[in-house]
Protein backbone atom coordinates (compact mmCIF):
# COMPACT_ATOMS: atom_id res chain seq x y z
CA UNK A 1 0.00 0.00 0.00
CA UNK A 2 1.58 3.26 -0.87
CA UNK A 3 1.75 6.19 1.36
CA UNK A 4 -0.70 8.72 0.93
CA UNK A 5 0.55 12.00 -0.70
CA UNK A 6 -0.54 15.47 -1.37
CA UNK A 7 1.02 15.15 -5.04
CA UNK A 8 -1.90 14.94 -7.15
CA UNK A 9 -3.46 17.62 -5.99
CA UNK A 10 -0.94 20.44 -5.62
CA UNK A 11 -0.36 18.91 -9.48
CA UNK A 12 -3.89 19.09 -10.61
CA UNK A 13 -4.31 22.91 -8.78
CA UNK A 14 -1.40 23.74 -10.54
CA UNK A 15 -2.14 22.67 -14.13
CA UNK A 16 -3.02 25.95 -14.97
CA UNK A 17 0.97 26.41 -15.15
CA UNK A 18 1.56 23.64 -17.62
CA UNK A 19 -0.83 25.38 -20.03
CA UNK A 20 0.99 28.92 -19.71
CA UNK A 21 3.85 27.15 -20.06
CA UNK A 22 2.72 25.80 -23.45
CA UNK A 23 1.30 28.46 -24.84
CA UNK A 24 4.54 30.94 -24.20
CA UNK A 25 6.25 27.67 -26.06
CA UNK A 26 4.12 28.10 -28.84
CA UNK A 27 3.56 31.89 -29.28
CA UNK A 28 7.46 32.71 -28.70
CA UNK A 29 8.11 29.35 -31.55
CA UNK A 30 10.72 27.86 -29.44
CA UNK A 31 9.90 24.24 -31.02
CA UNK A 32 10.38 25.45 -34.58
CA UNK A 33 13.74 26.95 -33.81
CA UNK A 34 15.10 23.73 -31.91
CA UNK A 35 13.49 20.99 -34.71
CA UNK A 36 16.81 21.84 -36.43
CA UNK A 37 18.67 20.45 -33.57
CA UNK A 38 20.02 21.09 -30.05
CA UNK A 39 20.12 24.90 -28.70
CA UNK A 40 21.40 26.42 -25.83
CA UNK A 41 19.14 28.43 -23.61
CA UNK A 42 21.43 31.50 -24.96
CA UNK A 43 20.97 30.84 -28.58
CA UNK A 44 17.01 30.45 -27.94
CA UNK A 45 17.05 33.93 -26.27
CA UNK A 46 19.01 35.64 -28.82
CA UNK A 47 16.70 33.73 -31.75
CA UNK A 48 13.74 34.10 -29.89
CA UNK A 49 13.71 37.42 -28.45
CA UNK A 50 13.58 36.82 -25.06
CA UNK A 51 15.75 36.94 -21.48
CA UNK A 52 18.25 34.42 -21.17
CA UNK A 53 17.09 33.66 -17.89
CA UNK A 54 13.36 33.97 -18.76
CA UNK A 55 14.33 31.27 -21.66
CA UNK A 56 16.39 28.76 -19.53
CA UNK A 57 13.16 28.86 -16.91
CA UNK A 58 10.98 28.40 -19.77
CA UNK A 59 13.24 25.34 -21.41
CA UNK A 60 13.82 24.10 -18.10
CA UNK A 61 9.94 23.61 -17.48
CA UNK A 62 9.34 22.14 -20.35
CA UNK A 63 11.84 19.22 -20.06
CA UNK A 64 10.42 18.40 -16.71
CA UNK A 65 6.52 18.24 -18.42
CA UNK A 66 8.36 15.84 -21.43
CA UNK A 67 7.81 18.50 -24.08
CA UNK A 68 12.02 18.29 -24.56
CA UNK A 69 14.84 16.83 -23.41
CA UNK A 70 17.88 18.59 -22.17
CA UNK A 71 22.15 17.89 -22.29
CA UNK A 72 25.43 19.38 -21.64
CA UNK A 73 24.77 21.51 -25.38
CA UNK A 74 21.10 22.65 -24.45
CA UNK A 75 17.61 21.60 -25.46
CA UNK A 76 16.66 18.64 -28.00
CA UNK A 77 12.88 18.34 -29.14
CA UNK A 78 10.87 15.11 -28.33
CA UNK A 79 9.68 13.35 -31.03
CA UNK A 80 6.16 14.21 -30.11
CA UNK A 81 7.24 17.59 -30.27
CA UNK A 82 9.22 17.65 -32.93
CA UNK A 83 6.00 16.20 -34.84
CA UNK A 84 3.44 18.35 -33.50
CA UNK A 85 5.01 21.76 -32.44
CA UNK A 86 7.81 22.45 -34.96
CA UNK A 87 6.08 24.88 -37.49
CA UNK A 88 8.23 23.12 -39.96
CA UNK A 89 6.07 19.78 -39.90
CA UNK A 90 3.13 18.96 -41.93
CA UNK A 91 1.71 17.47 -38.63
CA UNK A 92 1.73 21.14 -36.37
CA UNK A 93 -0.74 21.36 -34.02
CA UNK A 94 0.79 24.45 -31.98
CA UNK A 95 -1.99 27.13 -33.44
CA UNK A 96 -5.02 25.04 -32.03
CA UNK A 97 -3.93 26.68 -28.38
CA UNK A 98 -6.01 29.82 -30.00
CA UNK A 99 -9.03 27.91 -29.59
CA UNK A 100 -8.46 25.47 -26.71
CA UNK A 101 -6.94 28.42 -24.77
CA UNK A 102 -8.96 31.10 -25.43
CA UNK A 103 -10.82 33.04 -23.46
CA UNK A 104 -14.43 31.77 -24.71
CA UNK A 105 -13.32 28.20 -23.15
CA UNK A 106 -11.28 29.04 -20.63
CA UNK A 107 -13.76 31.46 -18.82
CA UNK A 108 -16.84 28.89 -19.01
CA UNK A 109 -14.30 26.82 -15.97
CA UNK A 110 -14.04 29.93 -14.05
CA UNK A 111 -16.97 28.83 -12.14
CA UNK A 112 -17.42 25.49 -12.26
CA UNK A 113 -18.98 25.07 -9.06
CA UNK A 114 -21.93 26.90 -10.13
CA UNK A 115 -22.12 24.79 -13.47
CA UNK A 116 -22.27 21.56 -11.18
CA UNK A 117 -24.90 22.83 -9.10
CA UNK A 118 -27.08 23.98 -12.45
CA UNK A 119 -26.10 21.27 -14.64
CA UNK A 120 -25.03 23.23 -17.21
CA UNK A 121 -23.06 26.50 -18.52
CA UNK A 122 -23.06 29.46 -16.31
CA UNK A 123 -20.98 31.74 -18.91
CA UNK A 124 -24.53 32.40 -20.83
CA UNK A 125 -28.12 30.68 -21.55
CA UNK A 126 -26.68 29.02 -24.41
CA UNK A 127 -22.96 29.00 -23.92
CA UNK A 128 -20.70 28.55 -26.89
CA UNK A 129 -24.19 27.34 -28.71
CA UNK A 130 -25.32 30.92 -29.17
CA UNK A 131 -26.18 32.32 -32.86
CA UNK A 132 -23.16 33.06 -35.04
CA UNK A 133 -20.69 32.84 -31.75
CA UNK A 134 -17.41 33.49 -33.18
CA UNK A 135 -15.45 31.10 -31.74
CA UNK A 136 -16.30 28.40 -33.87
CA UNK A 137 -14.86 30.44 -36.81
CA UNK A 138 -11.85 30.46 -34.51
CA UNK A 139 -12.56 26.95 -34.00
CA UNK A 140 -12.61 26.37 -37.57
CA UNK A 141 -8.81 27.96 -38.65
CA UNK A 142 -7.21 26.84 -35.51
CA UNK A 143 -8.58 22.82 -35.06
CA UNK A 144 -8.07 22.30 -38.64
CA UNK A 145 -4.57 20.39 -38.32
CA UNK A 146 -5.85 18.07 -35.75
CA UNK A 147 -8.78 17.21 -37.68
CA UNK A 148 -6.77 16.65 -41.21
CA UNK A 149 -5.76 12.66 -40.34
CA UNK A 150 -8.91 11.93 -38.65
CA UNK A 151 -11.10 13.35 -41.89
CA UNK A 152 -8.48 10.68 -44.01
CA UNK A 153 -9.01 8.00 -42.08
CA UNK A 154 -12.98 8.61 -42.18
CA UNK A 155 -12.70 8.57 -45.66
CA UNK A 156 -11.05 5.42 -45.70
CA UNK A 157 -13.32 4.16 -43.43
CA UNK A 158 -16.18 4.88 -45.92
CA UNK A 159 -14.70 3.31 -48.97
CA UNK A 160 -13.73 0.03 -46.94
CA UNK A 161 -17.56 -0.15 -46.08
CA UNK A 162 -18.00 -0.11 -49.68
CA UNK A 163 -19.74 3.37 -49.56
CA UNK A 164 -19.88 5.37 -52.50
CA UNK A 165 -21.38 8.76 -51.65
CA UNK A 166 -22.16 10.87 -54.60
CA UNK A 167 -24.57 13.37 -52.81
CA UNK A 168 -22.57 14.33 -48.88
CA UNK A 169 -24.28 16.52 -46.68
CA UNK A 170 -21.77 17.60 -44.07
CA UNK A 171 -23.62 19.16 -40.84
CA UNK A 172 -21.68 21.35 -38.68
CA UNK A 173 -18.93 22.03 -41.75
CA UNK A 174 -16.46 24.32 -39.25
CA UNK A 175 -12.92 23.77 -41.72
CA UNK A 176 -14.95 21.63 -44.27
CA UNK A 177 -11.92 18.96 -43.95
CA UNK A 178 -14.43 16.37 -43.55
CA UNK A 179 -16.52 16.36 -46.13
CA UNK A 180 -13.12 18.02 -48.11
CA UNK A 181 -11.37 14.23 -47.29
CA UNK A 182 -14.79 12.24 -48.88
CA UNK A 183 -14.51 14.22 -52.26
CA UNK A 184 -11.33 13.65 -52.40
CA UNK A 185 -11.65 9.84 -52.03
CA UNK A 186 -14.86 9.97 -54.29
CA UNK A 187 -14.31 11.88 -57.32
CA UNK A 188 -18.20 12.13 -58.03
CA UNK A 189 -19.52 12.83 -54.86
CA UNK A 190 -20.80 16.83 -54.25
CA UNK A 191 -20.41 18.30 -50.74
CA UNK A 192 -22.94 20.51 -48.89
CA UNK A 193 -21.80 21.77 -46.13
CA UNK A 194 -23.96 22.89 -43.22
CA UNK A 195 -22.74 25.95 -40.53
CA UNK A 196 -22.89 29.79 -39.84
CA UNK A 197 -21.99 31.40 -43.32
CA UNK A 198 -18.81 33.43 -41.63
CA UNK A 199 -17.82 29.68 -40.47
CA UNK A 200 -18.41 28.18 -44.13
CA UNK A 201 -16.54 31.31 -46.10
CA UNK A 202 -13.29 28.99 -43.96
CA UNK A 203 -14.54 25.39 -45.34
CA UNK A 204 -15.00 27.02 -48.91
CA UNK A 205 -11.39 28.53 -49.19
CA UNK A 206 -10.26 24.80 -47.59
CA UNK A 207 -12.05 23.05 -50.52
CA UNK A 208 -10.50 25.23 -52.86
CA UNK A 209 -7.07 25.08 -51.68
CA UNK A 210 -7.63 20.70 -51.66
CA UNK A 211 -8.69 21.54 -54.97
CA UNK A 212 -12.44 20.72 -54.66
CA UNK A 213 -13.68 23.85 -54.55
CA UNK A 214 -16.07 23.45 -57.44
CA UNK A 215 -17.86 20.24 -55.49
CA UNK A 216 -18.08 21.89 -52.27
CA UNK A 217 -21.57 23.49 -51.89
CA UNK A 218 -22.93 25.32 -48.70
CA UNK A 219 -26.20 26.01 -46.48
CA UNK A 220 -25.43 28.68 -44.25
CA UNK A 221 -27.83 28.92 -40.91
CA UNK A 222 -28.52 26.75 -37.93
CA UNK A 223 -28.52 22.68 -38.25
CA UNK A 224 -32.08 22.24 -36.62
CA UNK A 225 -33.67 25.29 -39.06
CA UNK A 226 -32.06 25.42 -42.68
CA UNK A 227 -33.74 22.95 -45.21
CA UNK A 228 -31.14 20.21 -46.12
CA UNK A 229 -32.79 19.38 -49.68
CA UNK A 230 -33.04 15.38 -50.10
CA UNK A 231 -31.75 12.11 -51.46
CA UNK A 232 -28.15 12.51 -49.41
CA UNK A 233 -26.02 8.93 -49.63
CA UNK A 234 -24.03 10.07 -46.21
CA UNK A 235 -24.75 12.55 -44.05
CA UNK A 236 -21.73 13.53 -41.73
CA UNK A 237 -21.82 14.36 -37.92
CA UNK A 238 -18.49 15.22 -36.76
CA UNK A 239 -18.17 16.69 -33.59
CA UNK A 240 -21.97 17.70 -33.14
CA UNK A 241 -24.23 15.96 -31.15
CA UNK A 242 -22.33 15.94 -27.96
CA UNK A 243 -23.63 19.77 -27.89
CA UNK A 244 -26.73 18.65 -26.75
CA UNK A 245 -29.23 16.40 -24.77
CA UNK A 246 -30.61 13.39 -25.77
CA UNK A 247 -34.32 14.65 -26.90
CA UNK A 248 -32.52 17.44 -29.07
CA UNK A 249 -30.20 14.95 -30.70
CA UNK A 250 -33.08 12.56 -32.07
CA UNK A 251 -34.65 15.67 -33.05
CA UNK A 252 -32.05 16.38 -35.14
CA UNK A 253 -31.54 13.12 -36.56
CA UNK A 254 -35.18 12.48 -37.20
CA UNK A 255 -34.69 15.86 -39.86
CA UNK A 256 -31.60 13.83 -41.30
CA UNK A 257 -33.80 10.41 -42.13
CA UNK A 258 -36.16 12.10 -43.97
CA UNK A 259 -33.21 14.14 -46.00
CA UNK A 260 -31.34 10.83 -46.96
CA UNK A 261 -32.27 7.79 -49.95
CA UNK A 262 -33.52 4.77 -48.83
CA UNK A 263 -29.94 3.57 -48.06
CA UNK A 264 -27.97 6.35 -46.62
CA UNK A 265 -26.14 6.50 -43.99
CA UNK A 266 -25.20 8.45 -40.83
CA UNK A 267 -21.29 8.92 -39.93
CA UNK A 268 -21.18 10.32 -36.39
CA UNK A 269 -17.31 10.93 -34.84
CA UNK A 270 -17.16 11.68 -31.26
CA UNK A 271 -15.64 11.44 -27.92
CA UNK A 272 -17.62 8.19 -27.17
CA UNK A 273 -16.65 6.56 -23.62
CA UNK A 274 -17.00 3.41 -22.02
CA UNK A 275 -20.72 2.25 -20.54
CA UNK A 276 -18.55 2.71 -16.70
CA UNK A 277 -18.26 6.37 -18.19
CA UNK A 278 -14.37 6.88 -16.86
CA UNK A 279 -12.97 5.00 -19.64
CA UNK A 280 -10.78 5.79 -22.19
CA UNK A 281 -9.98 8.66 -19.87
CA UNK A 282 -9.07 11.18 -22.82
CA UNK A 283 -13.15 10.79 -24.32
CA UNK A 284 -14.61 10.07 -20.88
CA UNK A 285 -12.92 13.63 -19.71
CA UNK A 286 -14.40 15.77 -22.47
CA UNK A 287 -17.84 15.04 -20.69
CA UNK A 288 -16.31 17.95 -18.09
CA UNK A 289 -15.87 20.68 -21.22
CA UNK A 290 -19.97 20.40 -22.07
CA UNK A 291 -20.83 20.91 -18.47
CA UNK A 292 -18.80 23.70 -18.49
CA UNK A 293 -19.61 25.64 -22.14
CA UNK A 294 -22.94 24.04 -22.96
CA UNK A 295 -26.59 23.90 -21.45
CA UNK A 296 -26.85 20.27 -21.25
CA UNK A 297 -24.42 18.43 -23.90
CA UNK A 298 -22.08 15.10 -22.76
CA UNK A 299 -19.94 12.16 -23.54
CA UNK A 300 -22.76 9.93 -24.80
CA UNK A 301 -21.67 5.95 -24.42
CA UNK A 302 -22.19 3.70 -27.97
CA UNK A 303 -25.37 2.41 -26.31
CA UNK A 304 -26.60 5.77 -25.60
CA UNK A 305 -25.54 6.66 -29.67
CA UNK A 306 -27.89 3.31 -30.55
CA UNK A 307 -30.64 4.33 -28.34
CA UNK A 308 -31.33 7.84 -30.25
CA UNK A 309 -30.70 6.55 -33.92
CA UNK A 310 -32.96 3.84 -32.79
CA UNK A 311 -35.79 6.08 -31.92
CA UNK A 312 -35.05 8.59 -34.57
CA UNK A 313 -36.34 5.61 -36.63
CA UNK A 314 -32.91 4.34 -38.36
CA UNK A 315 -31.96 0.05 -38.69
CA UNK A 316 -28.91 -0.30 -36.58
CA UNK A 317 -24.97 0.90 -36.09
CA UNK A 318 -21.60 0.07 -35.99
CA UNK A 319 -19.04 1.16 -33.52
CA UNK A 320 -15.43 1.54 -35.81
CA UNK A 321 -12.30 2.89 -33.43
CA UNK A 322 -10.32 5.19 -35.37
CA UNK A 323 -6.86 5.26 -34.02
CA UNK A 324 -4.58 6.80 -33.18
CA UNK A 325 -6.99 9.18 -32.28
CA UNK A 326 -8.92 9.59 -29.03
CA UNK A 327 -12.56 9.24 -30.93
CA UNK A 328 -14.44 6.82 -32.06
CA UNK A 329 -16.82 6.64 -35.92
CA UNK A 330 -20.58 5.41 -35.38
CA UNK A 331 -21.79 4.09 -39.05
CA UNK A 332 -25.66 4.56 -38.83
CA UNK A 333 -27.99 2.72 -41.31
CA UNK A 334 -31.47 4.28 -42.31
Amino acid sequence: MSTPSPALFLNTVNAYQRSAAIKAAVELDIFSVISQGIESSQSLAQKCQTSERGMRILCDYLVIMGFMTKETEGYRLTPDSAMFLARQSKFYLGDTVEFLLSPMITSSFNDLTSAVRTGGTVVSSEGTLSPQNPVWVQFAKAMAPMMANPAQLIAQLVSQNNIKPTKVLDISASHGLFGIAIAQHNPDAEIFGVDWASVLEVAQENARIQGVGSRYHTIAGSAFEVDYGNNYDLVLLPNFLHHFDVATCEQLLRKIKNALVTDGRVIVFDFIPNTDRITPPDAAAFSLVMLATTPSGDAYTFGEYESMFSNAGFSRCQLHPLPPTQQQVIVANK
